[in-house]
């Protein structure tokens, strides 16, 4: 049996317009100075009666704001003045373009949520990943329909700007973290986007992040990006699958990574039952020694049994892709405590977007709890790791 401790750390904050329905699956990453500081990004929204259409729900975009814990995760202060990160919120065509880190026009995906962050370093570098798209949803925990508050130019199709767009998918986004500008609240500063993990227009795509470094794949060094598109079947390696899965995509540069020349490789399908109906990568893997790296992974069972966690470890081989070396059958984090189950969200979800090795050797885990609030979860690394060999 894994023991782990659990603790209720944040919710809905209802004098707060952005974040008074949900604050839930927080990033979290540790001070390069100071092992006991911790940056938190966490996903919330709220009703936002000023950008609904006419005739369309109530929008709830979503938003990413700030905390920080100066010990070591057992206490939080979050920044509810305004979030770090926004949605432009724009509903004119001419409107839905931004600028890339390299100064290039693109369309903004996260113009209308941004949300599931994770935080990581690639080659030294902090790197945020987040879940975005063009338009707000509205009530999706009633109603989950990616369109149903969008502009009736996008949705009718009036547009030469993708499949994306049109159908409202989910886009992950790639932006570059100045984490001295976060942690001075100094937003404007903090991120730049370097854009899309994945080509947008071949599926909606989640659960996306980089290895911390390059991998030598068929000999040479590749930027390797594990991704979970919601279609599978519309790549050719994943044509035969029925059910969402975890994918590798290698290619020469992060830019290439959402152009034609990426090699790809399914690396978990779902296997178990409490996986049956999708598995995604939670958060960036953590290399245990050279070579082997521990990958923290979700299931969904069916909406009854909802979302839960396990882990496998993955070796890096002599001429291709990572392995799976060891994958326990069970489940090994789920929701059992009562804050985990209240909310709107009908669907039990214990959903973890990071985790960080404390000093003392704890891996503290942050996580969504019932789509609505945020808990943490700590277990021994060592004991963790020993388990799962």
């Amino acid at each position: 049996m894994l023991k782990y401790k659990k603790k209720y750390v944040m919710g809905p904050q209802e004098d707060c317009s952005w974040a008074s329905k949900m604050i839930l699956n927080p990033a979290i990453v540790k001070d390069p100075k100071n092992g006991n500081i911790l940056h938190m990004l966490f996903r919330s929204t709220g009703a936002s009666p000023k950008n609904k259409l006419a005739g369309k729900p109530l929008p709830y975009p979503i938003f990413l704001g700030y905390a920080i814990s100066h010990d070591a995760g057992k206490t939080w202060k979050a920044d509810f003045s305004q979030p770090a990160l926004a949605p432009a919120l724009k509903y004119n065509e001419k409107e839905l373009l931004t600028k890339n880190i390299s100064g290039q026009d693109c369309i903004n995906y996260a113009n209308g949520c941004i949300e599931d962050p994770r935080l990581f370093y690639f080659e030294d570098e902090l790197y945020l990943s987040a879940a975005c798209r063009a338009f707000p949803p509205g009530p999706y925990w009633d109603h989950d329909d990616p369109v149903q508050c969008m502009p009736e130019w996008a949705v009718n199709k009036r547009h030469n700007l993708g499949s994306a767009l049109t159908e409202n998918s989910t886009v992950t986004l790639l932006y570059k973290v100045n984490l001295n500008a976060l942690k001075t609240q100094n937003y404007a500063n903090a991120f730049a986007l370097v854009g899309p993990l994945h080509n947008p227009n071949i599926s909606d795509d989640r659960d996306a992040f980089l290895f911390p470094r390059k991998l030598k794949i068929k000999g040479k060094e590749k930027v390797v990006c594990i991704h979970r598109p919601k279609h599978p079947w519309n790549y050719a390696i994943g044509k035969d699958l029925n059910a969402p899965s975890i994918f590798l995509a290698a290619a020469d540069s992060i830019a290439e990574l959402s152009g034609d020349n990426v090699e790809r490789h399914i690396l978990a399908v779902p296997e178990f039952e409490w996986e049956q109906n999708r598995i995604g990568a939670s958060w960036a893997p953590l290399e245990i020694s050279p070579g082997k790296w521990l990958l923290p992974y979700h299931g969904k069972q069916d909406d009854k049994v909802g979302y839960t966690q396990s882990f496998m470890i993955l070796n890096e081989s002599a001429d291709g892709f990572p392995i799976i070396t060891h994958r326990p059958s069970e489940r090994l984090i789920y929701a059992d405590e009562a804050w985990e189950f209240e909310g709107d969200f009908a669907i039990p979800c214990l959903f973890t977007c990071s985790g960080v090795i404390l000093d003392n050797g704890t891996l503290l885990m942050g996580y969504g709890a019932a789509d609505q609030k945020i808990g943490i979860a700590e277990i021994s690394y060592s004991d963790l790791i020993n388990f799962l060999a």
